[in-house]
Protein backbone atom coordinates (compact mmCIF):
# COMPACT_ATOMS: atom_id res chain seq x y z
CA UNK A 1 0.00 0.00 0.00
CA UNK A 2 1.39 3.38 -1.03
CA UNK A 3 0.71 6.36 1.23
CA UNK A 4 0.70 9.60 -0.74
CA UNK A 5 1.52 12.50 1.58
CA UNK A 6 0.42 15.74 -0.06
CA UNK A 7 1.43 19.20 1.04
CA UNK A 8 -1.35 21.79 0.57
CA UNK A 9 -0.18 25.35 -0.13
CA UNK A 10 1.69 25.61 -3.40
CA UNK A 11 1.18 21.90 -4.13
CA UNK A 12 -2.60 21.45 -4.30
CA UNK A 13 -3.86 25.02 -4.16
CA UNK A 14 -2.92 28.69 -4.04
CA UNK A 15 -5.13 30.64 -1.63
CA UNK A 16 -4.23 34.04 -3.06
CA UNK A 17 -2.66 35.14 0.22
CA UNK A 18 -5.60 34.16 2.43
CA UNK A 19 -3.39 32.65 5.12
CA UNK A 20 -1.18 35.71 5.45
CA UNK A 21 -4.21 38.01 5.62
CA UNK A 22 -5.78 35.82 8.31
CA UNK A 23 -2.60 35.98 10.40
CA UNK A 24 -2.45 39.75 9.95
CA UNK A 25 -6.02 39.98 11.24
CA UNK A 26 -5.35 37.64 14.16
CA UNK A 27 -2.39 39.65 15.41
CA UNK A 28 -4.16 42.93 14.80
CA UNK A 29 -7.08 41.68 16.90
CA UNK A 30 -4.90 40.26 19.68
CA UNK A 31 -2.09 42.81 19.91
CA UNK A 32 -2.95 45.77 17.67
CA UNK A 33 -0.05 44.90 15.33
CA UNK A 34 -0.36 46.00 11.70
CA UNK A 35 1.02 43.81 8.87
CA UNK A 36 2.26 41.04 11.13
CA UNK A 37 3.30 38.92 8.13
CA UNK A 38 5.39 41.66 6.55
CA UNK A 39 8.90 40.37 5.72
CA UNK A 40 8.04 36.83 6.91
CA UNK A 41 8.46 34.01 4.41
CA UNK A 42 5.87 31.28 5.21
CA UNK A 43 6.86 28.85 2.46
CA UNK A 44 7.50 25.37 3.79
CA UNK A 45 6.96 26.41 7.43
CA UNK A 46 4.35 25.06 9.82
CA UNK A 47 1.60 27.32 11.15
CA UNK A 48 3.07 27.19 14.69
CA UNK A 49 6.52 28.08 13.30
CA UNK A 50 5.07 31.10 11.51
CA UNK A 51 3.16 32.26 14.60
CA UNK A 52 6.29 31.87 16.71
CA UNK A 53 8.30 33.90 14.18
CA UNK A 54 5.73 36.70 14.31
CA UNK A 55 6.00 36.82 18.12
CA UNK A 56 9.79 36.99 17.96
CA UNK A 57 9.98 39.56 15.17
CA UNK A 58 7.07 41.81 16.14
CA UNK A 59 6.84 41.37 19.92
CA UNK A 60 10.48 40.49 20.65
CA UNK A 61 9.60 37.45 22.71
CA UNK A 62 8.50 33.84 22.57
CA UNK A 63 4.77 33.06 22.94
CA UNK A 64 3.63 31.05 25.92
CA UNK A 65 1.54 27.93 25.12
CA UNK A 66 -1.79 29.67 25.77
CA UNK A 67 -0.87 32.54 23.43
CA UNK A 68 0.14 30.06 20.74
CA UNK A 69 -3.20 28.27 21.01
CA UNK A 70 -5.13 31.56 20.99
CA UNK A 71 -3.23 32.96 18.00
CA UNK A 72 -3.90 29.78 15.99
CA UNK A 73 -7.56 29.85 17.05
CA UNK A 74 -8.04 33.40 15.77
CA UNK A 75 -6.02 32.62 12.65
CA UNK A 76 -8.43 29.82 11.71
CA UNK A 77 -11.41 32.00 12.67
CA UNK A 78 -10.34 34.72 10.21
CA UNK A 79 -9.08 32.20 7.64
CA UNK A 80 -12.59 31.01 6.74
CA UNK A 81 -13.61 34.48 5.56
CA UNK A 82 -10.32 35.11 3.78
CA UNK A 83 -10.46 31.80 1.89
CA UNK A 84 -14.13 32.13 0.97
CA UNK A 85 -13.62 35.62 -0.47
CA UNK A 86 -10.13 35.27 -1.95
CA UNK A 87 -10.31 36.41 -5.56
CA UNK A 88 -7.05 34.68 -6.50
CA UNK A 89 -7.81 31.31 -4.91
CA UNK A 90 -7.17 28.46 -7.35
CA UNK A 91 -6.64 24.73 -7.53
CA UNK A 92 -3.34 23.91 -9.23
CA UNK A 93 -3.13 22.12 -12.58
CA UNK A 94 -4.02 18.44 -12.62
CA UNK A 95 -4.94 18.20 -8.95
CA UNK A 96 -8.66 17.45 -9.25
CA UNK A 97 -8.17 14.92 -12.03
CA UNK A 98 -5.40 13.17 -10.10
CA UNK A 99 -7.43 12.93 -6.89
CA UNK A 100 -10.44 11.55 -8.75
CA UNK A 101 -8.22 8.93 -10.38
CA UNK A 102 -6.61 7.92 -7.10
CA UNK A 103 -10.02 7.49 -5.51
CA UNK A 104 -10.93 4.93 -8.18
CA UNK A 105 -7.74 2.87 -7.79
CA UNK A 106 -6.68 0.27 -5.24
CA UNK A 107 -3.27 0.37 -3.62
CA UNK A 108 -3.12 4.11 -2.90
CA UNK A 109 -3.90 5.98 0.31
CA UNK A 110 -4.13 9.73 -0.40
CA UNK A 111 -3.31 11.72 2.70
CA UNK A 112 -1.97 15.06 3.86
CA UNK A 113 1.36 16.01 5.42
CA UNK A 114 1.11 19.74 5.93
CA UNK A 115 2.26 22.54 8.18
CA UNK A 116 -1.33 23.73 8.32
CA UNK A 117 -3.19 23.05 11.55
CA UNK A 118 -5.95 20.54 10.85
CA UNK A 119 -8.84 23.01 11.01
CA UNK A 120 -6.98 25.41 8.71
CA UNK A 121 -6.29 22.61 6.23
CA UNK A 122 -9.97 21.73 6.21
CA UNK A 123 -10.97 25.35 5.58
CA UNK A 124 -8.57 25.67 2.65
CA UNK A 125 -9.49 22.36 0.98
CA UNK A 126 -13.24 22.59 1.57
CA UNK A 127 -13.72 25.58 -0.73
CA UNK A 128 -12.80 23.60 -3.89
CA UNK A 129 -14.30 20.34 -2.55
CA UNK A 130 -10.96 18.56 -2.03
CA UNK A 131 -11.08 17.77 1.69
CA UNK A 132 -13.06 14.53 1.28
CA UNK A 133 -10.40 12.98 -0.97
CA UNK A 134 -7.93 12.65 1.90
CA UNK A 135 -8.26 9.72 4.26
CA UNK A 136 -5.73 10.74 6.92
CA UNK A 137 -3.04 13.30 7.59
CA UNK A 138 -0.29 14.81 9.67
CA UNK A 139 -0.79 18.48 10.55
CA UNK A 140 0.80 21.51 12.14
CA UNK A 141 -1.54 20.87 15.08
CA UNK A 142 0.32 17.59 15.68
CA UNK A 143 3.74 19.21 15.89
CA UNK A 144 5.69 22.33 15.01
CA UNK A 145 8.32 20.07 13.43
CA UNK A 146 7.76 18.87 9.85
CA UNK A 147 9.60 15.59 10.36
CA UNK A 148 7.34 14.71 13.27
CA UNK A 149 4.32 15.67 11.15
CA UNK A 150 5.44 13.25 8.44
CA UNK A 151 5.97 10.45 10.94
CA UNK A 152 2.50 11.05 12.39
CA UNK A 153 1.00 10.90 8.89
CA UNK A 154 2.71 7.57 8.21
CA UNK A 155 1.54 6.24 11.58
CA UNK A 156 -2.06 7.16 10.75
CA UNK A 157 -1.78 5.63 7.28
CA UNK A 158 -0.65 2.35 8.82
CA UNK A 159 -3.45 2.45 11.37
CA UNK A 160 -5.91 2.99 8.53
CA UNK A 161 -4.54 0.27 6.27
CA UNK A 162 -3.66 -2.22 8.97
CA UNK A 163 -0.31 -2.82 7.29
CA UNK A 164 3.07 -1.25 6.61
CA UNK A 165 2.89 1.47 3.94
CA UNK A 166 5.36 2.91 1.43
CA UNK A 167 5.12 6.69 1.80
CA UNK A 168 6.03 9.39 -0.67
CA UNK A 169 5.81 13.14 -0.07
CA UNK A 170 4.37 15.45 -2.73
CA UNK A 171 5.52 19.00 -2.05
CA UNK A 172 6.75 22.23 -3.60
CA UNK A 173 9.52 23.63 -1.38
CA UNK A 174 13.06 22.69 -0.42
CA UNK A 175 11.82 22.45 3.17
CA UNK A 176 9.39 19.72 2.09
CA UNK A 177 12.27 17.82 0.51
CA UNK A 178 14.63 18.18 3.47
CA UNK A 179 11.98 17.15 6.01
CA UNK A 180 10.95 14.12 3.95
CA UNK A 181 14.53 12.94 3.56
CA UNK A 182 15.12 13.43 7.29
CA UNK A 183 12.19 11.06 7.81
CA UNK A 184 13.56 8.63 5.23
CA UNK A 185 10.79 9.31 2.70
CA UNK A 186 11.20 10.00 -1.05
CA UNK A 187 9.80 13.17 -2.57
CA UNK A 188 7.96 14.13 -5.72
CA UNK A 189 8.51 17.89 -5.94
CA UNK A 190 6.43 20.18 -8.15
CA UNK A 191 7.58 23.61 -9.34
CA UNK A 192 4.19 25.19 -8.74
CA UNK A 193 5.15 27.93 -6.30
CA UNK A 194 8.12 30.25 -5.90
CA UNK A 195 10.74 27.49 -6.23
CA UNK A 196 12.06 26.39 -9.61
CA UNK A 197 12.96 22.92 -10.78
CA UNK A 198 16.60 23.86 -10.20
CA UNK A 199 15.88 24.88 -6.60
CA UNK A 200 14.13 21.57 -5.97
CA UNK A 201 16.90 19.61 -7.64
CA UNK A 202 19.51 21.30 -5.44
CA UNK A 203 17.43 20.36 -2.41
CA UNK A 204 17.66 16.71 -3.51
CA UNK A 205 14.11 15.93 -4.66
CA UNK A 206 13.84 12.35 -5.96
CA UNK A 207 11.37 13.27 -8.70
CA UNK A 208 10.59 16.72 -10.11
CA UNK A 209 7.65 17.78 -12.28
CA UNK A 210 6.45 21.17 -13.47
CA UNK A 211 3.03 20.37 -11.99
CA UNK A 212 0.62 17.45 -11.55
CA UNK A 213 -1.17 17.83 -14.88
CA UNK A 214 0.42 14.84 -16.66
CA UNK A 215 -1.65 12.10 -15.07
CA UNK A 216 0.18 9.14 -16.59
CA UNK A 217 3.58 10.54 -15.57
CA UNK A 218 2.45 11.15 -11.99
CA UNK A 219 0.91 7.68 -11.68
CA UNK A 220 4.05 6.10 -13.11
CA UNK A 221 6.07 7.74 -10.32
CA UNK A 222 3.57 6.63 -7.68
CA UNK A 223 3.67 3.06 -8.95
CA UNK A 224 7.46 2.81 -9.26
CA UNK A 225 9.08 4.39 -6.20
Amino acid sequence: MRALLFDIDGTLIHTGGAGARALDRAFKYMFGIDRAMEEINPHGKTDPEIVREIFVRKLNRQPDPSEMRLALFFYVYFLKHEVDYSLKFRVLPGVKRLLRELKSRNGFLPGLATGNVRHGARVKLSRPGLWSYFLFGGFGSDSENRVKILKKAVERAEELSGATVKPIVIGDTPRDVLAAHSAGIPVLAVATSRYSREDLKRAGADYILEDLSNLSEVLEIFESY
